[in-house]
């Protein structure tokens, strides 16, 4: 009999399974259940990008494209990455289209990091930068944000996380979970770090769009010296509501690109060649519809505030994405025993802050991608769970 402990590469066997979808499926089996969960739209595609992805396969245009995309996909990505962040891009050899940016994350790193190179992840994030750095044998090395810094990343804390073996810094803000982002003078003081270094770094920035309060996103890559050294990665999923499209893209110093997508071509070959048309028309003619869906978020975010400010949950205000991180340490409950617990008893779904690296314990992920009244009834809910933990207490 075949023992597949052995066959299967350790690296592999060492990656956690994601403790977001932990919580989903669970969520998925109970009846009348809520769930705050997935970071995933709950808007439909605009029609003008569904229109023109249908008005693709009509015309037959069902056959591969080049490796790095479409043409006028890359031409219209630069056209938009200039527009709306002021980064300049040739779309030859600068640009690449993926699979979703869960590719191009996954790409950059395994185009710039060898075995034993340490690589700097800001903590709480999303999930998949651990597990795609041991995969290639680096070295994660993580740098816990701050709830009293609202989870940005300060010049002090990374100075002292880099080392020799430092090879990438993951940037990805706004982040996910916190929705914490990073101002102009935040930046500066990173950038400041980092110039005469050889240090890369990789600006995770699917959630650009979605920015509140007034400032827009500021992108790293835009600060002198920066762009030599930043591989910015983004992406339709969030902005214009197409997760089910799996359509991202890479912007980049040309070496860096050329050898993501020497990656790419052996991995992927292409990106889907019904979304890169549908991408087209998005990039073209739906800005409005990214406000129209941010204004949205923005009145749910602050739903959100008031409510939690209400159930006494201590809560910093997030300024991006579309999630709030509230501190549940006042409870007595670690993160995990209090979405188990309210998923139990509540029949609430939501994420434990850990799911997002250690220092994520005593807090928890909510979404906002859903509807007001969806929103509404889990607060509702969440209420009556926290005063029963207080009664017993």
């Amino acid at each position: 009999m075949i023992d597949y402990g052995k066959l299967l590469s350790p690296a592999a066997k060492a990656m956690r399974p994601s403790g977001i979808r932990k919580f989903f499926d669970i969520a998925a089996e109970m009846k009348d259940c809520i769930t705050l969960g997935v970071g995933e739209p709950d808007f439909k595609t605009p029609w003008s990008i569904r229109e023109a992805g249908i008005k693709s396969l009509e015309k037959g245009h069902t056959f591969y494209t080049s490796n790095t995309g479409m043409v006028e996909l890359r031409q219209e990505i630069c056209t938009y990455m200039q527009r709306r962040f002021g980064l300049g891009y040739n779309a030859a050899d600068e640009v690449l289209v993926t699979v979703g940016g869960s590719e191009a994350i996954d790409a950059c790193i395994r185009a710039l990091v060898s075995p034993g190179e340490e690589v700097l992840i800001p903590e709480p994030s999303f999930v998949c930068y651990h597990p795609l750095t041991t995969l290639v044998g680096g070295v994660p090395v993580t740098i816990p944000l701050k709830n009293e810094n609202d989870f940005r990343l300060t010049a002090e804390e990374l100075r002292a996380a880099i080392t020799p073996k430092t090879k990438l810094l993951v940037f990805p803000f706004p982040t996910n979970p916190t929705g914490g982002v990073m101002r102009k003078a935040d930046l500066e003081a990173i950038a400041e770090v980092l110039r005469g270094t050889d240090i890369m770094v990789l600006s995770d920035e699917i959630y650009a769009e979605l920015t509140y309060g007034g400032e827009k996103h500021i992108s790293i890559a835009s600060l002198p010296g920066m762009a030599e050294r930043t591989v910015v990665v983004n992406g339709f999923s969030k902005a214009y509501a197409m997760t089910g499209w799996r359509l991202g893209f890479a912007c980049g110093p040309a070496p860096v690109i050329g050898m993501m997508n020497t990656i790419h071509q052996a991995a992927i070959m292409c990106a889907p060649t019904t979304s890169q048309y549908a991408a087209i028309v998005a990039l073209r003619e739906c800005d409005d519809e990214i406000e129209r869906m941010r204004d949205e978020y923005d009145l749910r975010r602050r739903f959100l505030m008031k409510r939690f400010e209400e159930l006494g949950l201590p809560c910093f205000e997030p300024q991006g994405a579309f999630y709030v991180f509230p501190d549940i340490r006042g409870t007595g409950l670690s993160s995990a025993e209090f979405c188990e617990q309210l998923l139990v008893e509540a029949k609430v779904a939501m994420v434990p802050g850990t799911a997002f690296g250690d220092s994520g314990e005593g807090f928890l992920r909510i979404s906002y991608a859903y509807s007001l009244d969806h929103l509404d009834e889990a607060m509702r809910r969440t209420g009556i769970f926290l005063e029963k933990q207080r009664q017993k207490a």
